[in-house]
């Protein structure tokens, strides 16, 4: 299986950091961005690449040659005028005539590029993409996804005022098929995300969203360039691949980070506490992962669907992200047990392993996300989200005061 790296990029916004060098090139600890990306792939067996190179691309090819020093095989396309992201693709379709991987050369990451593969296969995906949520979705490429992941839309930024969605943004890595060559003009500039992938689900296409907490960042900026060497430096790049588990805090929707509305089922009357997306922000840039936990009688009582719990969601990552926090998951028990009800929906009238105090939630995103469960911390405001924790196993499981401003916030600082 080949790897294709776009490494053609000229690095105008990252010019205050190297003029004089590839973009792709600029060093990171001692060692060109690209080179960890070798790296990375030989570890999960990929030895064949194809870089595409333009501006000052001489100083890859003099720099890597063929590849032999780093155990793997490598080609070059040199394009003769910028085509941007995607437009060299359309010259490698003799070569890629089986699935491939496409990284972007100005990408710090360390994924585990099996599983997403894997993932890849599982679905018949003729184009996989890592998504994640990040702390700027407003100003970041949006994929909309079903609740199985399939890709059923993507919003290029700008966004008009007033977008509402949830915070799963394209992070620039992707499993593609020879088919979405076909999508590719010869010799016209096109960009992956803008031109190519709208015109596969145009087309019908399979297209899927691979959804991962990995490291994965741009260095397109000096400000974005700084932050990943302290990371790298760090070992935060490495530590949080896949194949490590990572604590989360586990916490309730309704007066934790909403505030609390007796059977609150319209997007409108959602609202965010003061001080809840501090908390959020505070569980990232602690490695945390924040998954949210919620009961939510209302789709069994029939007082919205679930396609409206998921716009009050999408409100919800929404209003977070415009204060940089963002959310990894959210759950919810759709469940009541107790019927009696004229609109009630019956199928949901029973009783379940998800509804807090079962555990249900909390073991299905342990599971998920390959959390640490016995270091974990649960946040809530009622005795059965203390409860849930408690049989869940979580290290620390706890009851804050409900809608209180900055409550969560000074929890957090005293548990993390």
């Amino acid at each position: 299986m080949k790897v294709v790296i776009i490494a053609g990029g000229k690095g105008t916004r990252i010019a205050s950091v190297a003029t004089e060098i590839p973009k792709a090139m600029i060093p990171i600890n001692g060692k060109p961005v690209i080179e960890y990306q070798v790296e990375l792939a030989k570890r999960y067996g990929l030895t064949d690449f194809i870089f595409i190179i333009g501006h000052l691309g001489e100083q890859i090819e003099t720099y890597f040659d063929n590849g032999s020093k780093w155990g793997v095989t490598i080609t070059y396309y040199k394009e003769k005028k910028a085509l941007g992201t995607a437009g060299a693709l359309a010259y490698l379709k003799s070569n890629l005539q089986e699935d491939f991987f496409v990284f972007y050369g100005d990408t710090v990451m360390d994924i585990d590029l099996e599983k997403m593969l894997d993932y890849h296969k599982k679905n018949n995906s003729d184009a996989t993409l890592l998504v994640h949520p990040n702390d700027h979705p407003y100003d970041s490429d949006i994929v909309d996804v079903d609740e199985n992941g399939r890709v059923k839309k993507i919003f290029i930024k700008p966004h008009p005022v007033g977008f509402i969605s949830r915070n799963l943004v394209n992070a620039a890595l992707f499993i593609f098929s020879p088919k979405v060559l076909n999508h590719i003009e010869l010799g016209v500039k096109s960009h992956i995300e803008k031109d190519v992938l709208p015109a596969c689900l145009d087309a019908g296409m399979i297209l899927y969203g691979y959804n991962s907490p990995e490291y994965i960042k741009d260095m397109g900026t000096p400000e974005r360039y700084q932050k990943v060497c302290e990371d790298v430096i760090s070992g935060k790049v490495s530590k949080l691949n896949w194949k490590f588990e990572r604590p989360a805090v586990f916490l309730d929707r309704d007066g934790i980070i909403s505030k609390e509305i007796n059977l609150l089922h319209k997007a409108e009357q959602l609202e965010l506490i003061e001080g809840a997306a501090e908390a959020i922000k505070y569980i990232n840039e602690k490695g945390y992962l924040a998954i949210v936990v919620t009961n939510q009688p209302v789709i069994a009582r029939n007082l919205c669907t679930l396609d409206e719990l998921y716009f009050m969601h999408a409100k919800l990552e929404t209003l977070l992200g415009e204060k940089h926090a963002y959310l990894n998951a959210i759950y919810f028990c759709p469940h009541h047990p107790h019927g009696g009800y004229p609109e009630e929906r019956k199928e949901y009238k029973i009783k379940c392993d998800c509804r807090k105090p079962a555990t249900g939630m909390l073991i299905q995103a342990g599971k998920d996300w390959n959390i640490d469960i016995s270091n974990s911390i649960m946040i809530g405001d009622r005795d059965s989200d203390v409860q849930a924790g408690e049989n869940a196993g979580v290290k620390i499981s706890v009851m804050i005061e409900q809608n209180k401003p900055y409550a969560l916030l000074d929890a957090l600082k005293t548990l993390i």
